[in-house]
């Protein structure tokens, strides 16, 4: 298999340079209109087709290497690696993006599938798809060019080939880790297909907004990769890590969230381009800006540039990186600055009181939340180069600038819904505006009724304060998005006579975009009041003997007594607690303690226990005996609102998937209403986003 694999991807790399020459000649030939002995349209078709089978090649290349790690072919140096015969088969696949020669591996792959999936829909609008195709095979051809020549995945093992391999970072193994990975990559790849279409539209001049429609769809199912990739992550973090919870701010968390925040940004900001013509060069450089910080994810994942869980070692593919990057930034100055005639604003902003407004602050908040995230980030590495000492830029920097951005950025997400285009009156600002002012009013007087204060023992705590904010701002806005419904599914009701839940459906439909869109801030909302709950987390740690026990909030917890198990993977430890409530039982819970049997020795990891209930998670972990008196540590937290991010998250792919749905025609939405109650569009719904 190893012999397939590297001449597969030798194949990969040879189609995706043809189609990137081939594509550049005829899209050349197609814009100066040079006769040629060749027809440009078939050098472009044959440059498509070699893109085509360019998939199928790094296909094989991915499957030779899944393969080998199903069949133990400790030949392949990266199977020794990060495989062994003990491995569950879930966990085989795993194996695949576990290391950086197969992490790579993966990223061509996906990008080869979204290309193959580009150029089967290129009669969508030949050129504009052409463009975008042989963009990507260049993208491709860099990547094939590491994994041929700087991280092959198939380098054979010199010397003798081992009975076994070194096995699976314990870490990996969690179920998560089998669906956080390619979700992560899905979103990261999928960046580079908006980024192809906007430099490519951008290069050929391409009129209108039709690039904004035709890229739409391919942004958001991307951005929602991203997110569950993210989610996903933090889930692994809070479930494996065995800390109580599931953000750090760790380097690598920052690099999949910064394209997360512009990727948002050019979402919203893209409406505006449609409505109004537009916010042009700031959308192009807002998707250039997001494509690039998934290059610079990627690198500082992999070039051992910063210290992170989630990094891979050291290596000296960095230097091809940076020189990438450098090349792609000058392609995209160089075109922004040939053709920025063509983007020319139609309209300029009319009223600081007003959804393009709201849009505008909207993305400045997101653009400095990035920039601080990145700041942060980053730091480290420019202090060791200007000072030859690394200086790490801890939680507590993130947490103070971050916080209060996005209480603003939650602030926002209310307001945009209420205001329309253009301009407002006060009279209708007073009349959309006064429920969600009734609905945080209401919430604070109730979180300090029920002891959610700023202030901790006569002190200002800081965190409560924040936790009391988001709450307060959290329902607002969600009151001022189910607002939006209810009016329109009045309308709808009154004039048809469905009930109100129908007339909801039915409103949704027609505008799915506008409407899932609301239904994703409502996701955000319940994921911010998630967020917030951390602010009153607790906390105990003791050691536990038999019969002893501890107390967090409303359990006790009592040992009853260790267990221990084996497999040819692991071994395990367990430690059995009864957790009752006001003297009854409610459940037992066993925090595990495993050791791996690794090609270097045993290898120990943490399994925690979780009990969740829609107020709190009850978060249990086993630490091991204390090497000093030879008593089970055993650690509680008790953490309120966690399980609402989880939900926030299942609220926003349900948004999102919904605004990706096709809204219905206006002659089928006339056909629900009965012709002689119809009423004027107008008055049943607003305008579109």
């Amino acid at each position: 298999m190893a012999a397939l694999g590297s001449f597969a991807l030798l194949i990969a790399l040879a189609l995706a340079a043809y189609n990137l020459l081939a594509g550049t000649i005829a899209l050349r030939l197609i814009a100066t209109g040079t006769p040629a002995r060749i027809s440009p349209e078939r050098l472009a078709d044959t440059a498509r087709r070699a893109g085509i089978a360019g998939f199928y090649a790094v296909t094989a290349a991915a499957f030779a290497l899944v393969w080998s790690a199903f069949a133990n072919d400790f030949s392949i140096t990266y199977i020794v690696e990060h495989s062994n015969r003990a491995l569950p088969a879930p966990y085989k696949f795993a194996a695949l993006w576990s290391g950086q020669e197969g992490s790579l591996l993966l990223w061509a792959w996906l990008l080869g599938t979204y290309g193959f999936v580009l150029r089967l829909r290129h009669k969508t609008d030949v050129k504009l798809y052409a463009y975008a195709g042989t963009i990507l095979a260049g993208i491709q051809v860099f990547f094939l060019l590491i994994l041929n020549f700087a991280a092959p995945p198939f380098a054979l093992l010199k010397g003798t080939i081992p009975d076994d391999g070194n096995g699976l970072n314990p870490l990996l193994q969690y179920p998560e880790m089998v669906i956080h990975p390619p979700m992560l990559y899905l979103g990261y790849v999928g960046f580079s297909v908006p980024f192809a279409f906007a430099l490519g539209a951008l290069m050929m001049r391409y009129p209108g907004e039709k690039w904004i429609h035709i890229t739409r769809a391919w942004t958001m199912a991307t951005w929602l990769f991203l997110t569950c990739g993210i989610f996903l992550g933090m889930r692994w973090a809070y479930a494996v890590l065995g800390w109580g919870g599931y953000w750090g701010w760790d380097p690598v968390e920052n690099a999949s969230f910064m394209p997360w925040l512009t990727g948002t940004a050019f979402l919203h900001s893209v409406m505006m381009q449609e409505r109004r013509g537009m916010m042009k060069s700031w959308n192009v450089w807002l998707i250039f800006s997001t494509f690039l910080l998934t290059m610079l994810g990627t690198l500082l994942t992999r070039a051992g540039l910063v210290s992170s869980v989630h990094a891979f070692a050291q290596s000296s593919i960095g230097t091809w990186f940076y020189v990438f990057m450098g090349i792609v930034l000058a392609i995209c100055i160089f075109t922004y600055i040939y053709q920025r005639g063509h983007l020319k604003t139609e309209h300029h902003l009319e009223s600081l009181v007003s959804r393009e407004s709201s849009f505008l602050f909207n993305n400045l908040v997101l653009l400095t939340a990035c920039f601080v995230i990145l700041w942060g980030t980053l730091f480290p590495i420019l202090s060791e180069y200007v000072q030859g000492t690394k200086v790490t830029v801890g939680a507590p920097f993130y947490n103070r600038v971050a916080i209060p951005i996005g209480l603003f950025l939650l602030f926002l997400t209310g307001v945009g819904p209420l205001l329309p285009w253009r301009a407002t009156s006060f009279k209708s600002i007073r009349r959309n505006f006064v429920l969600p002012v009734i609905a945080l009013w209401a919430t604070v007087i109730v979180c300090l009724a029920v002891g959610v204060r700023p202030w901790v023992n006569g002190a200002f705590s800081s965190g409560n304060f924040y936790a009391l904010v988001a709450f307060a701002v959290g329902v607002a806005v969600f009151v001022a998005v189910l607002s939006e419904f209810l009016r329109g599914a009045h309308v709808i009701a009154r004039q048809t006579g469905r009930n109100l839940l129908s007339a909801t459906w039915l409103l949704t439909r027609r505008n799915t975009r506008r409407y899932g869109g609301y239904i994703v801030h409502i996701g955000v909302v319940v994921v911010v009041l998630g967020l917030a709950g951390s602010a009153f987390n607790r906390n105990v740690e003791s050691e536990m003997g038999v019969h002893d026990a501890m107390h967090i909030g409303p359990y006790t917890l009592e040992c009853t007594g260790f267990t221990q198990d084996s497999n040819a993977n692991y071994d395990s430890e367990y430690a059995i607690l009864n957790v009752t409530k006001g003297g009854k039982t409610l459940f037992q819970m066993t925090p595990e303690k495993r050791a791996y049997h690794l090609g270097g020795g045993d290898q120990p990891q943490t399994m925690v226990a979780i009990h969740s209930v829609p107020m709190w998670d009850l978060y249990v972990v086993y630490e091991g005996m204390n090497p000093d008196t030879g008593q089970p540590i055993i650690k509680a937290f008790l953490n309120p609102l966690v399980g609402w991010i989880w939900a926030g998250l299942v609220i926003m792919v349900l948004g999102t998937l919904i605004a990706l749905a096709p809204s219905l025609s206006p002659a089928t939405a006339a056909l629900r209403v009965p012709v002689a109650r119809q009423v004027a569009p107008e008055v049943a719904l607003k305008g579109g986003d």
